[in-house]
């Protein structure tokens, strides 16, 4: 890695951190931990296309990128095993708090998505990877780390920014929601001209965001050595939404990608993508 790429990457982990320890301090919606509700039926809650099969008791799950006490209250409430890595320590605090009051035992580990040496290879049977990947410039390296701590045959569940809903305006321009950041950059997303209840919720305040592309992101799972089994754009239109709400927005531009893959055993030499749809 030259100076100049870990210098991008520095950054973005430094600035991403204290936008999330902001974040968790004044209990944004992100990072509030699981309600006594979500804790009544945990697996669907989070899994409700049943993407992590029918138990996960017993299974040695991460939670990569999920600190806030939410995914791993709910995992761990239905039985797995779970560690959760974050960069943010205050998102953690809030796992491990979450955790004491219920009476729960987790592992929280302060690590970037990118690189987490103290965690062992394949020691893990499930990857669970919420909205991240958009915090790092280069995101081929966390593809590489899931693929390193994931056992052959383990289901690596992530989700992602679309490419589009990066480069969009996140309010109406002249009646219509108008491309204008060009797809092919390495320079982080500028932040939104104007501050709306939508932008907020698409785009994490003072968060350095990158914009990756499709062959990135499905090309780069596959060249991870996975095969990609399912991929769905999950919903979040409303009827009636009012012009310039994120349910607006939704109903012209998938905001998010969900994406199940299976890690395959190691490859000998170079793979070809995969994609089993």
């Amino acid at each position: 890695m030259s100076d100049r790429t870990a210098s991008k990457r520095e950054n973005a982990i430094s600035a991403n951190r204290a936008a999330y320890d902001e974040l968790a301090a004044r209990r944004a919606p992100l990072c509030r931990p699981a309600s006594d509700a979500d804790l009544v039926d945990p697996l669907p809650t989070v899994d409700p296309l049943g993407w992590l099969g029918p138990t996960v008791v017993g299974k040695q799950l991460l939670c990569l990128a999920a600190g806030g006490g939410r995914q791993s209250m709910i995992y761990a409430v239905a039985g797995a095993r779970v560690t959760v890595v974050d960069v943010s320590p205050a998102m953690l605090q809030l796992d491990r708090q979450a955790a004491a009051q219920r009476g729960l035992t987790i592992t929280t580990i302060e690590a970037s998505m990118d690189a987490m040496p103290m965690l062992s290879d394949a020691a893990f049977d499930l990857v669970v990877h919420p909205v991240s990947t958009c915090y790092l410039p280069d995101i081929q390296a966390v593809f590489r780390e899931v693929a390193r701590v994931l056992r052959p045959g383990g289901v690596y569940v992530s989700q992602h920014k679309q490419p589009t809903s990066l480069q969009a305006s996140t309010v109406r321009i002249a009646g219509n929601y108008a491309v204008v950041h060009p797809y092919y950059r390495t320079q982080p997303i500028p932040t939104p001209p104007q501050e709306t209840a939508a932008s907020l919720r698409l785009r994490e305040r003072d968060a350095i965001e990158y914009l990756h592309r499709w062959e990135q992101i499905v090309g780069g799972i596959c060249r991870s050595g996975f095969v990609i089994e399912d991929l769905v754009e999950p919903v979040h239109v409303e009827s009636g939404a009012k012009n310039n709400s994120f349910a607006d927005r939704a109903q012209f531009i998938a905001p998010y990608v969900r994406i199940k893959a299976r890690r395959q055993q190691a490859a000998t030499g170079p793979r070809r993508p995969q994609l089993i749809l």
